[in-house]
Formats: C-alpha cells, structure tokens, sequence
C-alpha cells in the first residue's frame, strides 16, 4: 500500500498542541499516512497559505476568507469563544470608546480578535508579535500603546500582571451575535487534494482530537514536559477547556452556524468580500 506524507502547521500553543498530540507521539495507527508537524505563531501561520508543501493549516477565522476556494474549513479542530475570549487590558481602567484613534498592540492584524475589536472601536493598530507573549505587557509598561489586545497564553495571565481589563470579546460578541459563540481559529486542509484523502486526513484529525479529549491529563503531563509556554497543569486545564473541548471535536449546528455569521458580519462592515462557508468532510 502507498503512504502519502501530510503536512500540518499549526501554532505552539497548548490547544493547538493537544489536537495533534496522539498523532505527533504515535498513539494512533493511520494506515496509508504519516505525519509531519511544525509550529508557528498565529500571525505567521496566517501568511502561509500559499506554501505548496503544506496539506493542514491552522489559521485565524479571519484570516480564511483570503483563502477561501484554495482552503476548505475541517469540521473540528475550531476553537470558540462561549462568551469568553481574547481580551484588550490597559494600565489603568478605562472606556472602550477611549481606545478611538489611540495605539493599541495586536497580535496581527489577520487575527480573528483583532477583526472583532475592528467592530467595535477605531483604534490604531500596533503590531506586537505573539512570541514572546509577554511583549505585550512590557510595551504597555513602556507608554508605547495605550492597550494591549491578548489571545492565547496573555489572555489567562494579565490579572496577575497587574493590569485593567477595557473589553472583553467573547460578552462583546454576544452583542452583536446573540448567544453564537465566537469562532477564533480553525483548521484548514488544501481544497486541491483528491477527495479521498480529504476524508482520511480529517477522520485521522478528529481521532487525535477525539484521542486527546479521552486521555486528558496525560497530554497535560506530555505538553508540561515539552516546554508548554503556561507552566501549571492548572492552567492548562483552564486553557483546554476553553479552547480544545466538545466544540472542537465537532462544530456542531450552533458553531456552524456562528462560523457562516462571522462571515456575513466581516463582509457587511467592509472586512472582505462575502463568501460562504466551505467546509470539508
């Protein structure tokens, strides 16, 4: 039997991690496919849609419909927002409606969190990269922005550094979604592979998923011992809940349908062109 190499990028952070953990340490057998796997920031990932080599891509919600027709969306592997996600702090409390025409640092400007702030306030982008997370914090010690827009890891540790939460995005969202959850990255597979292996690959991905979710606390104890960026199991936990969970084995109807809202929503406020949702097998 012939065996086709994939190859997957997705970021280094723990949800991604967990997702492919049973497939990058061999604890699913996947007849006919082996594996490849490198890690890159969100901001970086989102630039790589264009590489040949690549078969399964984690990107930004908003960073897909620049894609869309070369990229289909894999029915897993999402991580949502149930009223909760990314989360803009400054040093000091204030409004939302203060950050209007002043600095604040992101974390890309193809990211999805930087797309919903786009919704509610006109602030002036500062791009700071994602790695080392903690840029962000020191740039808004330093007086160079006025706020600072978190995702990932900053977004479980800027209490503890001291700082002011201005806006929430995952309750902003309910403001203008409803009760949809918000849909923050995904996983993507090259719309040019033959169908076959469309299917094969992304049944593969969601056994991992599904393999990660029932043997939990031994990937928590795999991602500590591999140099995780948050240091406690506690924290993990956390994080794993709200970003690798029920939702990111399967969509579901509800994130389906918050996936197509988003669209529609960045499409009427100018963001791209509409497009619809194409999801893989």
């Amino acid at each position: 039997m012939s065996t086709r190499h994939v190859r997957v990028a997705a970021s280094p952070d723990a949800d991604d991690r967990f997702m492919v953990w049973a497939l990058a340490t061999g604890r699913l057998a996947t007849p006919g496919y082996t594996w490849s796997f490198e890690h890159h920031p969100t901001d970086v990932l989102n630039t790589l849609g264009d590489r040949a080599d690549l078969d399964v891509l984690a990107l930004s919600m908003a960073a897909w419909p620049g894609l869309a027709g070369r990229w289909r969306i894999l029915p897993h592997g999402g991580s949502m927002g149930e009223g909760y996600g990314p989360v803009v702090v400054a040093t000091t409390p204030r409004s939302l409606s203060s950050l209007s025409g002043r600095p604040v640092a992101i974390p890309g400007e193809t990211t999805t969190a930087w797309s919903v702030l786009r919704m509610l306030v006109d602030a002036v982008p500062v791009h700071t990269p994602i790695t080392p997370y903690a840029l962000a914090f020191d740039r808004l010690r330093a007086g160079e922005v006025d706020a600072a827009l978190l995702i990932h890891e900053g977004r479980l540790t800027w209490q503890a550094e001291g700082f002011h939460a201005v806006v929430e995005l995952g309750q902003a969202w309910r403001e203008i979604a409803g009760e949809r959850p918000l849909p923050l990255g995904i996983n993507a597979i090259r719309a040019s592979l033959a169908p076959a292996d469309q299917a094969a690959i992304s049944r593969h991905l969601r056994d991992a998923i599904a393999y990660g979710l029932a043997h939990r606390e031994d990937a928590i104890a795999w991602l500590l011992d591999h140099g995780s960026s948050l240091r406690e199991a506690g924290q993990l936990r956390t994080y794993l809940d709200m970003y690798a969970n029920a939702r990111t084995l399967d969509y579901g109807d509800a994130g389906r349908d918050a996936v197509s809202f988003y669209l529609q929503k960045g499409s009427e406020v100018g963001l791209w062109a509409a497009v619809a949702a194409d999801w893989a097998p």
